[in-house]
């Protein structure tokens, strides 16, 4: 049971780390780039849509990584 919730741990984070890269910010970082592509070929609604589905996967990954942090704590506290 430790051990998966490590692994839910690690995928969590490096999920949690890969879409908030890949969101846009008011610099358009890294999405800018995928984003302006989408929106050349197929109009700006796409190109919202795609923040749309980032914003909801960062929501996702948090809560995960969160409740995954709390059971890994539980299972971990009476361990020397």
């Amino acid at each position: 049971m430790i051990l998966a919730a490590k692994i839910l741990l690690i995928i969590a984070s490096l999920g949690l780390i890969a879409v908030v890269l890949l969101q846009s910010g008011k610099s358009a970082g890294l999405s800018g780039a995928i984003g302006g592509g989408a929106e050349q070929l197929m109009g700006k609604q796409k190109a919202r849509g795609i923040d749309a589905v980032l914003g909801k996967l960062t929501v996702v990954f948090a809560v995960i990584f969160m409740v995954s942090t709390i059971v890994l704590g539980y299972f971990l506290k009476g361990t020397p």
